[in-house]
């Protein structure tokens, strides 16, 4: 029987130093195990291996990691956590510092593409973003 399904993220040597900043970004985390080859570690309770595997790969978008925030003050914090030292994005998307991809999105942006009267103009607005402005997305035209 499969105990867990989680993913592994192939670092360039600095696995152990990538899970480190992650856990000081997200609350609820913590190091689980480190090898010099292996990095274990849970972000709010979603677990991840780091692998010290080499240059012969790198991240791309290909792969992302989705937060969704409640508030604009959560989309500000991660935005700022994360994008320092990467490179940002339009639609909520960025590169951390470690070349890893991540989405900052508010938690109701499902809810306002699901409904049909407010899709069109929540598509219209969130395309013309880099990070999420929840005011500017429910702003009333």
């Amino acid at each position: 029987m499969v105990k867990s399904i989680y993913p592994c993220l192939w670092f360039n040597g600095n696995a152990k130093e990538a899970a480190e900043y992650y856990c000081h970004i997200f609350q609820e985390s913590r190091m689980l195990e480190t090898t010099e080859l292996v990095v274990r570690f849970e972000l709010k309770g979603q677990r991840f291996m780091g692998l010290n595997g080499g240059p012969m790969f790198a991240f791309n978008e290909a792969v992302s990691f989705v937060i969704e925030c409640d508030d604009q003050g959560e989309i500000d914090y991660y935005w700022h956590k994360l994008s320092s030292g990467g490179a940002t994005s339009q639609c909520g998307w960025l590169k951390d510092k470690f070349g890893v991809s991540w989405q900052v999105v508010p938690s109701i942006l499902a809810s306002l593409m699901a409904n049909p009267e407010t899709a069109p103009q929540t598509m219209k607005r969130f395309m013309n973003m880099t990070k999420f402005d929840i005011a500017q997305l429910l702003a009333d035209d």
